[in-house]
């Protein structure tokens, strides 16, 4: 993984000094707080319900052994033992004082972490794969040009101050985007062309929030070396026409829709034009530094299926559900891609105690390099394993509560904090996901379900990505009441589309029951092997709408 520089290690000393001095000047009553506001919210820093959350910056979701045990330690002496891993790969703390917010980022700084722009009206943290440089199918490995993209878009003094926030993600496989690009403001497919040439498909405009929309494609290809310069070209024009008088219409997919992807397209080339072939083309010497970090380790010469993974599947039911749902096929032989859960019954989505992540250190330690990958869905990845210590650590991952083997499955669910700390929040989002994990505890029926994607938000902001789940639910406020509508249709890889409401909200106590009945309809009405998503492609939505309205007639 990327190891700071001297260079690195001083801008980020520098802004905590600077962010320390900042928050002293505004305890003080010398800073007024509406010129505090963007500091801290540059600085990871927001005011929650209950307490300010600080969001840490985990870049595409890479992580040491040595930060995550940091995490922890902060967790304990500066939180409530515990962290939240969020959809943009990183980690949020729900209850600093605000007074040690400048110790918790020195003590990040030692370990080369920080929280630099993880809010606020900038270039959030890019993300990516979370399987990315271990999996056979991609066209090259995406983190070094996510790295590039982290070190232009830091302190890029034209983007400190955009109309609104401002996501990238990069995706680099033809089978899947786990990163969600198309619901981006820029996603960048990694390709070749028909000459062998790396460059990216880019596309524009995508979000969800109140105004959820699938991004257009502004270009087909565009060559590497260009990528900085395109990716410039088109932040300027956002950043010279986005709406600044309305944040609800600030993002740049309502500009890309006002325009036309076609003038907006016309706006870009103009603007690149003045900066293609200039100070920002990225020379191969560069790409080549930053491939360095990621270079292959010395993995052993090993053989699929040894005996002893042959034995425990043979052995074990629980092991091989385990095997089968939460490890993935890795590109070497003898090696395979583990996912640590994060989804254990009792436990709010996403959430990681203290204790489990120094147990995740640990276990990483062990078996898999001293590296961690943090997934979209708030899951952990231990992503070079033998398979000959596959037993060993499901035995180890039991323990620390991470083996629950339902990844993809229905209480695999994304789910943002909501209104249990959110101040933003209409309804609180944890009550509803433990319902839904204690009423779909049946392993045999949730693996007959197959793959079904469930995301849940508190609010319209939609940090659970609830528009692009199988099936969504949003939690809205109903004259001071916590009522929740629910979607269905929705899909965030390379099919994305946006889910459709199918009525009127429902109270929390009836969610498990409709979806158990929109669930029935799947079941009595799929093809073999039919997942979810495609068999409501394949019927519409008028069956799932009548049978979860059917107990109010």
């Amino acid at each position: 993984m990327y190891q700071y520089d001297a260079i690195d290690q001083q801008l980020v000393e520098e802004r905590v000094a600077q962010f320390r001095d900042q928050t002293r000047r505004f305890l003080n009553n010398e800073l007024p707080e509406l010129e505090f506001l963007p500091l801290r919210l540059q600085n990871g820093l927001y005011v929650q319900r209950h307490a300010p959350m600080l969001r840490i910056a985990i870049p595409y979701g890479m992580l040491s052994s040595t930060q995550l045990r940091r995490l922890a330690d902060i967790s304990c002496r500066y939180d409530r033992s515990y962290g939240h891993f969020s959809t943009r790969q990183n980690l949020q703390l729900n209850w600093p004082k605000l007074e040690d917010v400048p110790d918790i980022l020195a003590e990040l700084a030692e370990v080369q972490m920080h929280a630099v722009q993880t809010s606020g009206n900038c270039i959030r943290n890019t993300t990516t794969d979370q399987y990315a440089g271990v999996i056979s199918d991609e066209v090259v490995d995406p983190r070094p040009y996510c790295e590039l993209i982290r070190q232009w878009s830091t302190f890029h003094p034209e983007f400190a101050f955009l109309p609104r926030k401002f996501k990238i993600a990069v995706n680099a496989t033809e089978s899947a985007d786990r990163a969600a690009t198309q619901v981006h403001d820029i996603g960048l497919h990694i390709k070749k062309n028909e000459a062998g040439n790396i460059g990216f498909k880019v596309i524009v405009g995508g979000g969800l929030g109140r105004t959820p929309m699938i991004g257009v494609t502004i270009s087909e290809f565009i060559a590497r070396e260009d990528i900085l310069t395109y990716l410039d070209a088109i932040i300027r024009v956002y950043n010279q026409n986005g709406d600044r008088k309305n944040k609800y219409k600030a993002r740049i997919k309502i500009l890309v829709k006002a325009l036309g992807i076609e003038d907006f397209r016309s706006r870009v080339d103009a603007e690149w034009a003045h900066l293609k072939g200039k100070e920002g083309t990225v020379p191969t010497s560069e790409f080549d530094r930053l491939a360095n970090f990621f270079s292959e380790p010395a993995y052993e010469a090993l053989s699929d299926q040894p005996d002893t993974l042959t034995s425990k599947l043979a052995d074990s039911a629980g092991f091989a559900r385990w095997y089968e749902r939460n490890t993935f096929a890795h590109k070497k032989a003898g090696y395979r891609i583990v996912t640590l859960s994060l989804k254990k019954a009792g436990q709010a989505p996403g959430d990681a105690t203290a204790e489990q992540m120094q147990k995740a250190a640990d276990l990483a330690d062990k078996y898999s390099l001293g590296e961690l990958r943090v997934t979209h869905e708030q899951n952990l990845v231990l992503a070079d394993v033998r398979q000959d210590q596959l037993a060993e650590l499901w035995d180890a991952a039991k323990e620390a509560g991470f083996a629950t083997p339902t990844l993809g499955l229905l209480t695999d669910m994304i789910c943002c904090p909501g209104g249990d700390f959110c101040a933003l929040a209409n309804a609180k989002s944890i009550p509803i996901a433990a319902q839904i994990q204690d009423t779909f505890n049946d392993l045999d029926y949730l693996h007959d379900l197959g793959e079904i994607d469930l995301n849940i938000s508190g609010c319209m902001n939609a940090c659970g990505h609830h528009h692009v789940g199988n099936l969504g639910i949003l939690g809205v406020d109903k004259k001071g009441e916590e009522f929740y509508q629910v979607s269905i249709g929705g899909a965030s890889g390379h099919d994305a589309s946006i889910g459709k409401i199918i009525g009127p909200s429902f109270a929390e106590e009836e969610i498990s029951y409709v979806l158990q009945q929109i669930l029935d309809v799947y079941v009595n009405n799929r093809f073999e092997d039919e997942r979810f998503i495609d068999t409501y492609r394949r019927l519409g939505i008028k069956p799932y709408k009548e049978a979860a309205y059917a107990k109010a007639n």
